[in-house]
């Protein structure tokens, strides 16, 4: 799979956080579920013990998921990085050279993204575009609902 994912310190504890709580109140939770339902007898068809042990698998593999992606984090701080081009927790201000149109994104981890704060995978097709650019260029991102062209006015932390 993929190497290093890249989480702010604040993401890492929250995720640490969501971890825990799956592991003991979610797995207790579910495991009293499971044994309500065996006790309203046959278990071949049982639509509350096929729930609870379908809910069971799903939880199961969202904490493998995090285990994997929190064994795989790196913790980074925006002040670590320079302003000069678009890194990763850069904010970039764009502006659409049709409209003049300002918007302001920040490049994150895949785990990190949050459209409606304006947070971008920096492995989005935006992202990916903006990456390395410096202000002043000018790029053309292709997206699903065509192609973007943004001239980059600032970057900061």
């Amino acid at each position: 799979m993929s190497d290093v994912v890249y989480l702010t310190k604040e993401k890492f504890v929250g995720l640490e956080q969501e971890l825990r709580e799956m592991k003991i109140g979610g797995r207790a939770l579910v495991a009293q579920k499971i044994a309500e339902a065996r006790g309203h007898g046959d278990l071949s068809e049982n639509a509350e013990y096929d729930a609870a042990r379908e809910e069971q698998r799903h939880l199961e593999y969202r904490i493998s998921k995090l285990e994997e992606t929190l064994s795989k984090a790196r913790i980074i701080d925006s002040k670590d990085l320079p302003t000069d081009k678009v890194y990763i927790l850069s904010k970039v201000t764009v502006k659409e050279p049709k409209n003049g149109k300002k918007t302001q994104y920040q490049l994150v981890s895949p785990e990190e993204a949050d459209f409606e704060q304006n947070k971008i995978s920096a492995t989005s097709p935006i992202g990916k575009g903006l990456m390395g650019k410096k202000v002043g260029d000018t790029v053309e991102i292709k997206v699903p609902a065509g192609i973007l062209k943004y001239e980059i006015v600032e970057i900061s932390r």
